[in-house]
């Protein structure tokens, strides 16, 4: 029998905007679960060896969402061998998730494992389905699993590796997948993809990557809510602590969903080419996440230890944090807007600023003077954009 597009394998193209299904929202749990462990693995590992090792982490964790997302935006999740090639994409997620904290040690062959497996299987299952129906999808689905088997070759590679040959090996794997589409996913005999190929449904790539924003949040107010309640002692400045990290947690919801997201999913839906712009939004939330994971460390040690000397680490996830936060969303808002918000800007020059002072202060303070720095430059977009449509300011779509 041949499969096409009326059997409900793939989403249908009918000019309505496809809306995220209870099936990828359970999918997302595992992403929840994995953003824990990493933020918990750079906690207990703040040295410049862990930070690459997190990032080397976050990397994966983030590809293997963002190759999902983009299958489940052409294929229907609600058929269900399509919900079945999600399902066993979760448990294969879970069990690396699990992996996390000793994916540099004992249990790396076994993370690298999972993630070949989810990689190499949903890609091969997609174009299964898109080489029987002639599909013209289907090429760019033998590129991207070219490509990903050459990943999964590193990643194994890795996995019985050690030490450095491990971390390098398994860069080089991050980079086969995240470069690769910015050349087309090119391989010999197979040509090269392009962006306008890529038939996506802009409103559902938007929101999506909004999902998981709201998941790497959840986690931080999880580290916030977690530490309190694992204090000693609630005294003014563990109180104190909380409060700055709770009202953070505002300041980075509100810099993203007061403006960003509308206008972002209002500027792809109109675009001319929304596979380019999908690509650009995928490459520029793996920047803004890791701002939300990096300050929920912060946030955990400002309320564990208030009152403590604030160390290079400690300096380093307090004001690194809100940095990589705030420029991702700069970089984010670059796109649709055609420029970078004046208010981002100064919120990185104040936390360059706010840098020397830490050595004169505790943790708690700097808490405190980071999450300020955040909620002014969300209340100056805010205000400078209230009264605008969500689109208003932004470029015209190419």
């Amino acid at each position: 029998m041949t499969m096409d597009r009326s059997s409900g394998i793939l989403r249908r193209r009918d000019g309505h905007e496809a809306h995220v299904s209870y099936a990828e929202l359970f999918f997302d749990l595992v992403y929840a679960f994995a953003v824990t462990q990493l933020s918990h693995t750079l906690l207990h590992h703040l040295t410049i060896g862990g930070a690459v090792e997190t990032v080397i982490l976050w990397f994966a964790v983030w590809l293997v969402w963002q190759y999902t997302c983009w299958f489940t935006n052409w294929f229907e999740p609600e058929a269900m061998p399509v919900r079945a090639a999600l399902f066993a994409v979760m448990l294969l997620g879970l069990v690396a998730a699990a992996a996390l904290p000793e994916a540099f040690g004992e249990r790396g062959l076994v993370f690298a494992g999972c993630y070949a497996a989810m990689q190499v299987g949903r890609t091969a299952f997609g174009l299964f389905f898109l080489e029987r129906s002639g599909d013209p999808l289907a090429a760019n689905f033998r590129r991207i699993l070219g490509w990903s088997v050459i990943a999964a070759l590193f990643w194994i590679a890795g996995g019985l590796a050690e030490g450095v040959t491990r971390v390098l090996l398994w860069i080089v794997a991050v980079a086969c997948e995240y470069v690769s589409p910015m050349f087309g996913l090119w391989l010999p005999g197979l040509g090269r993809s392009r962006t306008s190929d890529w038939t996506v449904e802009g409103g559902h790539m938007v929101e999506r990557c909004a999902l998981f924003v709201i998941i790497a949040l959840g986690e931080s107010i999880l580290v916030t809510g977690g530490t309190i309640a694992a204090a000693r002692q609630w005294d003014l400045p563990v109180l104190a602590a909380f409060l700055a990290a709770f009202l953070g947690s505002i300041a980075m919801w509100w810099m993203y969903f007061d403006t960003g997201s509308r206008a972002a999913t209002a500027f792809i839906v109109h675009s001319r080419d929304p596979g380019r712009f999908g690509a650009y939004i995928h490459y520029v939330h793996v920047v803004l996440i890791a701002g939300i994971i990096v300050t929920a460390v912060g946030n955990d040690l400002s309320i564990a230890h208030p009152q403590a000397v604030v160390d290079r680490a400690g300096a380093a996830v307090l004001f690194g944090g809100p940095a990589i936060y705030i420029a991702g969303n700069a970089l984010y808002k670059r796109i649709f807007y055609g420029r970078i918000p004046l208010s981002h800007l100064a919120g990185l020059v104040l936390l360059a600023l706010g840098i020397p002072l830490a050595s004169y202060m505790d943790l708690l303070m700097t808490g405190l003077l980071t999450t300020f720095i955040m909620a002014l430059v969300a209340g100056w977009e805010a205000l400078s954009r209230r009264g605008f449509p969500a689109s208003a300011g932004s470029r015209e779509t190419a």
